[in-house]
């Protein structure tokens, strides 16, 4: 009788390698208590809660405040639904279900824009003003002008250095934190400069002097922003993670210092986008990331022009943390996806995101017509002929560099057969003039000398094929 032999097939996750990017499973856990479900705990707790409020609320007093109390419970039970129900992601630090939280917010904001999508203006500006009454009046022209005055002052300078100069900062950090190379970094940075200038025209507030453009954004901001983050990053990668359980420590101020380093990552690896055996397809995957990351900028400033909100306004805030914290598992799923063959499928996280991407373009061209019926296409035309030429030029540099780097890093390791005569002699008689002096070491300290034997035995242990065929290398006749 013949046994059947089980197969796995590309759509059963063959090879665990999407499986780790979007259920990573949790490693040497210490305490087991906040790694276990209690689903049980919690529904009774979520029942418990949800009576207590339902009866002792007094809901007769504003309507207003019934809808914040409906969309509050809403968003909570949706989040209990999240831990309970959603993938984990590629992320397990500090708790899974911190990103089970995140991709739960990201999964209600993308219901959130396809409901918007099927509304009309007033409709979606009465629910601003309905959040914020204050945003009744207000309209895009209170907004600050930067390309006013572009005689380089002491005053203009210090007024140039506002709290957007460090967010300018803290955001790039934060953006090679993710990304974590130098090339695809400053390409996009030159890239939204360029997107500032072609959008000027709809947009006030990105007309900006010259200085302002290239000196303080690209070179002072962007750029330190860049060298932050990628020393963090390099400093990751020397580290040694070796993690010991909270159970192990004693001491309050081991404890509690070991709490705080949960909020950092459990590991960390080198990301290579690029290769020197790179196919055309990852070619075409780090140039579609890089035109995406525009097109997340430009909707942050179009949705806050469109429906006037001021930038420090809280529903843009909230927008614009949410994108950067579900943006890192996304970029590293994407990471994943079109750098590792063996990964068949997109991560979910990765999926959701580019599906908000395309939903709030789609929701600004679709209120913004009077606004792009000023549009100067030929702007918009060279605009997309330089974003497309940056971010290939971009990639097209960074591979040029990283075969150079790898040429260059393995010319030591050459085989001995592409050597000239001269080098292959002179690597010979040096290997021998080592075993000679070896020897004598070896006449001179006695041949049963546990120390002879033991220099033997590591000299036997490191024995590399380097140095082998340094020894067995052909002679040239």
């Amino acid at each position: 009788m013949t046994t059947r032999r089980r197969t796995q097939t590309e759509g059963s996750d063959a090879s665990d390698h999407f499986v780790s990017i979007n259920e990573r499973p949790v490693d040497d856990i210490s305490l087991e208590f906040f790694y276990q479900p209690h689903t049980i705990t919690l529904l009774l707790c979520c029942i418990s809660g949800l009576v207590y409020i339902a009866f002792t609320r007094d809901d007769s007093l504003d309507w207003h405040n019934n809808v914040y109390t409906g969309m509050i419970g809403v968003t909570i039970f949706f989040m209990i639904i999240s831990i309970l129900a959603f993938p984990n992601g590629p992320f397990t630090r500090p708790h899974p279900a911190l990103w089970r939280c995140v991709f739960g917010l990201s999964v209600m904001y993308l219901l959130l824009l396809q409901f918007l999508v099927h509304q009309d203006y007033n409709t979606i500006r009465g629910m601003i003003v309905w959040i914020d009454p204050k945003m009744e009046n207000y309209t895009v022209n209170s907004e600050k002008e930067y390309g006013v005055n572009c005689d380089i002052t002491k005053e203009a300078l210090w007024g140039a250095l506002d709290w957007f100069a460090f967010g300018h900062y803290w955001g790039w950090g934060m953006k090679a934190l993710v990304i974590r190379h130098y090339g695809f970094l400053w390409s996009i940075s030159i890239m939204w400069e360029l997107t500032e200038m072609a959008f000027g025209h709809l947009l006030p507030n990105f007309y900006e002097c010259w200085w302002d453009n290239l000196v303080l954004d690209v070179l002072i901001c962007n750029g330190m922003g860049i060298f932050t983050g990628m020393q963090v990053c390099k400093f990751l990668e020397m580290r040694e993670f070796k993690w010991e359980s909270i159970k192990n420590i004693h001491g309050t101020k081991g404890k509690f210092r070991r709490a705080l380093l949960q909020w950092t990552p459990q590991s960390w690896t080198h990301e290579r986008w690029l290769d020197p055996q790179s196919s055309y397809m990852r070619f075409i995957g780090v140039t579609q990331l890089m035109l995406m990351w525009q097109v997340v900028e430009l909707n942050t400033f179009f949705i806050k022009h469109i429906f006037p909100m001021p930038a420090e306004h809280p529903i843009c805030v909230f927008r614009i943390l949410l994108t950067g914290t579900m943006g890192a598992p996304a970029v590293r799923q994407y990471y994943t996806y079109i750098t590792d063959p063996q990964c068949k499928r997109v991560g979910t996280q990765c999926w959701v995101f580019i599906m908000i991407t395309f939903s709030e373009l789609v929701l600004v061209a679709k209120f913004g017509l009077d606004l792009f019926s000023h549009t100067q296409i030929s702007k918009i035309c060279i605009w997309l002929s330089l974003v497309v030429c940056v971010s290939i030029a971009g990639v097209y540099a960074s591979l040029k560099v990283y075969k150079w780097r790898h040429k260059k890093h393995h010319q030591d390791d050459l085989p001995s057969e592409s050597l000239s005569n001269d080098e292959v002699m002179a690597k010979f008689l040096a290997s021998d003039d080592d075993e000679v002096m070896i020897n004598s070491k070896f006449v001179a300290s006695g041949e049963d000398s546990p120390s002879v034997r033991s220099h033997r035995s590591s000299l036997s242990s490191v024995d590399s094929p380097s140095s082998t065929r340094k020894r067995n290398v052909k002679l040239p006749a």
